[in-house]
């Protein structure tokens, strides 16, 4: 999901902060041909990781592992076109046993510093896009409040009839554009899970399995799937 609300254009540089294992970045470079892609990952086994799934994909993609709060000086002197994340999403609770997995799901590092630093790597005019839960929206519009405008924020709902679960936002760094809160994309068809085996929407359907964008600028949310 995160992926395909990019709207990188062929030719342009994008970074990924916190990149895991390298799937968002994968996807895109699928999606998207021509891409000069870096990632940045804080775990060394997982930026190892992503580096072997870029190859294996015939992806060319720049890993490096570092810590989003200190990047490495050569890095910070970059600009991109697009900065992608999906930061952390739980401040508390028991850690996952496995420290990649912990260290990629609980938030240490504060979800400001994540968009601060996104925010700083992009030129005037590129575009951050966020995936994170929906109860921490307010944050995520404080911290980009003067710095980044023309906000498209899109529920994502598992079944209709649910509270949205995650949120993904696009804003662009120098624009004082209005927000807009797009209709909800659902994910699920079935009112309740039934039995083991997918039930995703059309919608859901296209992005996941066929490759399909979503296209944060549409104010018809029949037109958000713009190409496979």
């Amino acid at each position: 999901m995160l992926a395909a609300a990019c709207p990188a254009q062929g030719g342009q540089r994008v970074i990924e902060l916190g990149c895991g294992a390298g799937a968002a970045l994968l996807c895109l470079a699928s999606r998207v041909p021509g891409l000069a892609l870096t990632g940045i990952e804080r775990h060394p086994g997982m930026a190892d990781l992503a580096r072997h799934n870029a190859a294996a994909n015939g992806v060319a993609a720049r890993i490096l592992a570092a810590d989003i709060a200190a990047l490495p000086a050569g890095l910070r002197a970059e600009s991109f076109d697009h900065v992608i994340a999906n930061p952390p999403f739980f401040a508390a609770g028991t850690a996952a046993p496995d420290p990649a997995r912990a260290a990629a799901r609980h938030e240490d590092t504060p979800l400001e510093a994540w968009i601060d630093a996104g925010l700083r790597r992009l030129v005037p005019g590129g575009m951050l896009t966020l995936i994170h839960r929906a109860e921490a929206l307010d944050r995520i519009l404080a911290a980009l409040a003067g710095r980044a405008g023309a906000a498209a924020i899109l529920p994502l709902a598992a079944r209709r009839g649910r509270d949205a679960g995650r949120v993904i936002i696009g804003a662009r760094k120098g624009s004082r554009g209005p927000l807009r809160l797009l209709s909800p994309l659902v994910l699920h068809q079935n009112e309740a899970h039934a039995a083991d085996g997918e039930d995703l929407t059309p919608a859901a359907q296209a992005i996941l399995r066929a490759g399909a964008a979503i296209d944060l600028g549409s104010q018809d949310s029949g037109d958000r799937l713009v190409r496979i």
